[in-house]
């Protein structure tokens, strides 16, 4: 789903929720700037130091530039702002709103609702080793159904369908569940199962002769039930119509597969009937081969066919036998009894039941005894699954990559096509330059306009978790040695719950959150971020290209709305902890041993022990590029962040903000509730129109604004603390007045003046004054400050007038962003360089 007027209603919503929660929101400052930055800010070469840079080959670059306000900066090194990194994240960190379709095959239904979309083919053959395909044929042993409105809705028996998931890795927890545990709920219990694949449900109404009046309609027989009956229990049977299902594997040899019958429900989200687990290899043990292996065992196991039939081909099956040696593919067929199942929820019944058989045979005494005993009792695991299953493994062959086009969330916009504009515009700038001659061997060591212009540019994979809303894209470039980490904003209702929660909680689990220096974030922010960073942390350690490294990649982090607020918690823990796949967030307890399961598994590396010296893996740089973002934790937290960029270990923190985008303004920095927010990074403004700066005689506001790097204006989106000052101070309404008493006049102090001339000159000034009355004035006579009143009134009118609500959206960002570089556009519109349009 993508964010766009269809769903203004829902952050009116949202946002209002907030602002009422959160007391008066402060008001934002007019540019007073003079400085404009119109065009990109160049880089050097990644892999160059910038000391390395020739004089002269800076100096013509800087003579050519100094007229549009370039400024110098290196990709992996804290500098000045990257105009050109921001139009390229912006790109993306909206591109994230466009979801994967749902039917793909290539979606990785998760345990504890993460799924994750594998996009790119070319990823998933650097990542996986093998698939499994699944075709379920019966499952016999089901229950009746215990609900008696699903029992209604649906039918008697068991909606029964097949859940299977992939264990892999050192889940210890998940292991001892399924080996030590005869009581859980199967896969619902599992925390390290990232793929889980299932069938299709048969229901309970639908018998034997409605599939086959389904085929007759449709072509495709479905899943049946047969009822139970007198010393029987329901079955679910699977036609061969059915289309299987398929799982991914990382490490084949060491997989588990985990199989739960489950009891689908019209209301609800089912239950589990029992489940059961296997290790792949005891059911295909030729899935600890590789392909080549397995190849050659099936053209031997053919041979040995040919010879015992003395080279009669009638005695093969040659369209399964040879299709098997062509893909080296192995099959399994049986059944697989469930054993275990989860607690009964509701005993009721049978304690009633035992307290009346004990009673029977013992009296009172009986009847405690046998109401215990019943209590106690669980009840037999029922339900056994044969089913069918063939691996397959994947060749490492290379697939080719194109590049991924970017385009955003709303139809009509076009991101990647303005972005590749501005690029050609500023190499036909660097073109138009002097030449460096050969011994400054200019070429080596000045990066020219594009350096992020990445020709394949690709869409690895997308995560999403169904409870808390948390979303991720994750892009790559081989060529350039990037990965670019996109998390999505504000598109569902439950994503507004998130935003409006202003509850915090530590940020390192664990930690005392009651002490005065505690260091506290957004609950619900780090709830949706901890949901999905693991996994997530995981694929980005398989981002890179077979051979190399994380720490050979450069990273940028973005997202917008609710997203920018993700990808500051996210870069804050990989600034300080690195890529620890070992736990979703920061914790006291200490991380899980994943490196032997990842970097086995995944990069193909020797197994190492995270506690080791070289602790988790970093990238190469680590950059963030947030748009719309509001503020995610307290002052300490916002200390703690802007601590790794002044040691390098966060290379850049930017948050783009678009005018009046009320969203960069919450949460309140202090609440009625005594809650307090605080922004970390830099600052930077953007505007679709020019604004006249306030208090001059018409000068314009320039396209982009960077706190502490355009001037040493205040930054319009941190908060004034609320502040009683003197009402006689400079600036205050009566100290002006005062000033305009007490100040000796030149014109009245003229002899032929007298006193009426001094009372003359002083009543103008009073007069001149009163003219400016403003409503800070009026407060600012009890002692409140003025810049506070006038902020608050401020943002209050451009909320009331819509513009805070409208700046936040995608297609303003979109306008204001094309105007930052040079370039008007709007949505549907073509894109015209700003000069032309002037001209």
């Amino acid at each position: 789903m993508m964010i766009s007027r269809q769903i203004f209603n829902l952050q009116i919503v949202g946002f209002c929720f907030i602002l009422v929660s959160t007391g008066l929101p402060r008001a934002t400052q007019a540019f007073t700037t003079t400085t404009t930055i119109s065009a990109r800010t160049i880089h050097n070469h990644p892999h160059q130091c910038l000391h390395d840079t020739h004089d002269k080959a800076r100096q013509l670059w800087s003579a050519a530039t100094d007229d549009i306000g370039v400024e110098e900066s290196s990709l992996t090194k804290t500098g000045k702002f990257d105009l050109e990194a921001a139009l390229f994240c912006s790109g993306l960190a909206f591109d994230s709103y466009v979801e994967p379709p749902s039917n793909s095959s290539r979606w990785e239904r998760g345990s504890k609702g993460m799924d994750v979309a594998f996009v790119s083919n070319a990823f998933t053959r650097n990542l996986y080793k093998g698939l499994l395909q699944i075709q379920p044929i019966r499952a016999i042993g089901l229950p009746d159904e215990d609900d008696t409105i699903e029992g209604i809705a649906t039918g008697g028996g068991t909606d029964a369908y097949l859940s299977v998931a992939v264990l892999e890795g050192d889940w210890k927890d998940d292991v001892f569940m399924l080996e030590k545990e005869m009581y859980h709920e199967g896969i619902r219990d599992l925390s390290g199962a990232a793929h889980v694949g299932r069938s299709s449900t048969a229901w309970s109404n639908v018998d034997e002769t409605k599939s086959k009046q389904t085929k007759r309609n449709t072509g495709k027989q479905s899943a049946y039930h047969i009822k139970s009956g007198w010393g029987r229990d329901g079955q679910a049977v699977w036609s061969e119509d059915e289309d299987p299902f398929y799982l991914y594997l990382q490490d084949p040899a060491t997989a588990r597969l985990v199989f739960s019958i489950m009891d689908d429900d019209l209301i609800g989200e089912g239950s589990v009937v029992g489940s059961a687990h296997r290790r792949l290899t005891e059911l295909i043990p030729e899935a600890k081969l590789t392909q080549q292996q397995l190849i050659e065992n099936l053209k031997g196991e053919l041979l040995a066919k040919l010879q015992e039939s003395g080279g009669d081909l009638s005695q093969l099956d040659l369209n399964n036998d040879l299709a098997k040696v062509q893909l080296g593919a192995r099959s399994w067929e049986g059944g697989i009894k469930m054993t275990s199942k989860p607690k009964k929820k509701d005993k009721k019944s049978q304690v009633a039941m035992g307290v009346a058989a004990g009673a029977a045979v013992a009296g009172p005494l009986g009847a405690a005894v046998g109401g215990v005993m019943a209590n106690m009792y669980e009840g037999e695991v029922k339900g056994r699954i044969e089913l069918k299953m063939s691996y397959l493994p994947l060749p490492p062959t290379p697939v080719k990559r194109e590049r991924y086009t970017v385009l955003g969330g709303i139809p009509g916009i076009t991101w990647g096509a303005l972005f590749d504009k501005y690029v050609e515009t500023q190499k036909a700038k660097l073109a138009a330059m002097e030449q460096v001659d050969d011994n400054n061997q200019n070429s080596n060591n000045i990066a020219p306009p594009g350096l992020l212009q990445v020709e394949d540019l690709e869409q690895c994979f997308f995560i999403k978790h169904s409870v808390t809303g948390g979303c991720c894209i994750v892009y790559r470039s081989l060529e350039k040695k990037l990965i670019v980490v996109s998390f999505r904003g504000t598109c569902e209702p439950k994503d507004l719950i998130t935003d409006a929660n202003l509850i915090q909680e530590a940020w390192v689990k664990g930690e005392d959150f009651d002490t005065p220096d505690a260091c506290k974030v957004h609950q619900g922010i780090r709830q949706s971020m901890e949901s999905i960073s693991r996994r997530l942390k995981e694929l980005i350690l398989a981002a890179p290209a077979p051979g190399e490294e994380i720490s050979d990649y450069d990273m940028i982090v973005t997202g917008h709305s609710l997203g920018g607020a993700l990808s500051t918690m996210f870069s804050a823990d990989i600034g300080e902890y690195g890529i620890d796949a070992g736990r979703a967030l920061p914790q006291l307890a200490p991380s899980e041993p994943w490196w032997k399961s990842i970097t086995n598994t995944i990069m193909g590396q020797e197994a190492r022990d995270s506690s080791g010296k070289s602790g988790p893996p970093r990238p190469k740089s680590l950059r963030m590029y947030n748009f719309g973002s509001p503020r995610v934790g307290n002052n300490v937290f916002a200390d703690r962040f802007d601590a790794l960029l002044e040691d390098g270990r966060l290379d850049a923190a930017y948050r783009i903000v678009n005018g009046d985008d009320i969203v960069t303004r919450v949460p309140r920095t202090t609440s009625p509730l005594g809650v307090h927010y605080e922004h970390v990074g830099s600052t930077v403004m953007v505007s679709k129109e020019a604004e006249k700066v306030e208090g001059s005689d018409g000068d314009v506001a320039p396209a982009v604004w960077v706190e502490g790097e355009s001037d040493a204006s205040k930054c319009p989106v941190r908060d004034l603390d609320f502040a009683l000052n003197s009402p006689l101070a400079e600036g205050t309404l009566l100290g002006d007045l005062l000033s305009a008493t007490t100040a000796k006049d030149s014109e009245s102090d003229q002899p032929d003046g007298g006193v009426f001339g001094r009372f003359s000159g002083v009543a103008s000034k009073w007069s001149e004054r009163v003219k400016t009355l403003k409503a800070s004035d009026l407060a600012s006579v009890v002692g409140i400050d003025r810049d506070f009143v006038e902020r608050e009134f401020k943002i209050v009118e451009s909320f009331a007038q819509g513009r805070a609500l409208a700046n936040h959206m995608e297609d303003d960002y979109y306008t204001a962003m094309g105007r930052a570089v040079g370039f008007r556009v709007a949505v549907g519109e073509e894109i015209i360089p700003l000069e032309e349009e002037s001209a």
